[in-house]
């Protein structure tokens, strides 16, 4: 009796295992899915702020989930150019969780995607170390909208991390300050088979892109192969 009820609880937790990982394979394929729509959106993130971002977060279906206090939790992933300066190509992708108690009343209740730009070093430093509070601890602002729109805004000069929103076929740029923003190492121990934190998987050269996350790594490759930004040729 003991030992069958041992092999029953073997089976459950490899069966609980697998279900988690091909969960969180899952939510990066969609990734990729998300980013491949907004960038074929007629007006969508200007080619210029990509050219010079270092990192892209894909976080697909934020959801609300308090009524009446406006909290939103969703979980995605962020990949990163390469090399010490971040002028390689894109890397493998690291997962990441958003909380926030001001997206909520931004969002409404629908599910919402949202894609954010670390746009320099010190936002991606930040991000990989630790849980960060966007607008405190990283400079946050909602991101200009359209191919031809300027990049040269006050905001998008001054701010670590440009976020943007689509819902019900709408994109536009959205304020997340106060949100936070964490590594989500469990996720991507799931997704790898075992356990990486974000700045092994990002910064340590060794990590090889699962085939879960090819999609997005090669939407972003194909639409920005190169860092524009004066920091990356320093």
């Amino acid at each position: 009796m003991v030992r069958r009820f041992t092999v029953t609880l073997c089976v459950l937790f490899a069966a609980a295992t697998v279900y988690a990982a091909n969960k969180e394979q899952n939510r990066l394929e969609n990734c990729g899915t998300v980013m491949q729509e907004i960038l074929n959106l007629p007006d969508n993130i200007p080619q210029e702020l990509l050219e010079k971002a270092d990192c892209v977060i894909v976080i697909p279906s934020v959801k609300k989930v308090a009524i009446g206090i406006g909290g939103s939790y969703g979980r995605g992933a962020m990949v990163c150019r390469t090399g010490e300066k971040f002028n390689g190509g894109w890397g493998a992708p690291a997962m990441y969780a958003l909380e926030g108690g001001s997206i909520g009343f931004q969002l409404g209740g629908q599910a919402t995607d949202l894609v954010l730009l670390v746009m320099n070093q010190k936002g991606a430093d930040a991000i990989l170390s630790s849980k960060v509070k966007l607008g405190a601890e990283a400079s946050a602002a909602a991101g200009p909208v359209g191919r031809n729109a300027s990049a040269n805004t006050d905001a998008s000069m001054r701010a670590e991390i440009l976020s943007y929103s689509r819902a019900r076929g709408l994109f536009a740029g959205i304020s997340l300050e106060g949100s936070t923003l964490r590594p989500d190492d469990d996720a991507s121990a799931d997704v790898y088979g075992r356990k990486l934190t974000a700045r092994e998987i990002v910064l340590g050269g060794k990590t090889r892109t699962p085939a879960s996350g090819l999609r997005l790594v090669r939407v972003l490759q194909k639409r920005v192969p190169h860092n524009e930004s004066k920091d990356a040729s320093r």
